[in-house]
């Protein structure tokens, strides 16, 4: 029973393997902080930003119709990211779109930790580069410090056997960072490694 808790556990992204560490996470100590302190002038360790938190969340509207659609993609997110999603439901009725409340509409991982760096990871240096055509990501922040990319097919990642696929879905990653501005939250993403095609070449 011990041993199927602490597999859960693992599951939901609460623990690490003993003694691990990300590799960007060791980056982010050892490269990204003195280099953000340096060009922002921080004072103090504790004023570098830092990445919070991942939010992957897929909406599947047409799940209304295609019931199965939702357990299907629970699977692949989980697949992806290693951690069991939860599913999103509908807060009102649309009539248009025969959708009553209380009904699901999508799936939603939100990535911490060693669970957040491992992604972010395989984000960068293997799902992204998948993408068809691809000269990089926009660089269109909220106003508030966060981001978010719009994947359009998940069979970019290599976690997904694309034989094995019955529908190709969508899905937006959301970056959610400590800065208060903009300027500060691409400089770390940047820092991290995620492609902006608008970068600056001094950046």
């Amino acid at each position: 029973m011990a041993k199927k808790k602490g597999e859960e556990a693992a599951v939901q992204g609460n623990v690490a393997p003993k003694g691990y560490i990300p590799a960007l996470k060791k980056q982010y100590r050892e490269t990204i902080v003195p280099s953000l302190m340096k060009k922002f002038g921080y004072k103090s360790i504790m004023q570098v930003p830092k990445l919070e938190k991942i939010v992957i969340n897929q909406g599947l509207g047409i799940a209304v119709s295609e019931k199965k659609l939702i357990e299907v993609a629970q699977g692949e997110l989980a697949l992806i990211t290693g951690q069991k999603p939860v599913i999103t439901y509908s807060k009102k009725d649309i009539s248009n779109f025969k959708l009553r409340k209380g009904m699901p509409i999508g799936v939603k991982v939100t990535l911490r930790g060693f669970q957040m760096y491992e992604f972010l990871e395989r984000l960068i240096a293997i799902a992204l580069p998948r993408i068809r055509d691809f000269r990089g990501i926009n660089d269109k922040f909220d106003g508030r410090g966060n981001y978010t990319l719009g994947i359009e097919e998940q069979i970019i990642f290599p976690e997904i056997d694309i034989d094995k696929v019955s529908k190709i879905l969508g899905m937006e990653i959301s970056f959610i960072c400590s800065s208060e501005t903009d300027e500060e939250s691409y400089s770390l993403l940047r820092e991290f490694g995620l492609p902006f095609k608008n970068a600056k070449k001094n950046d």
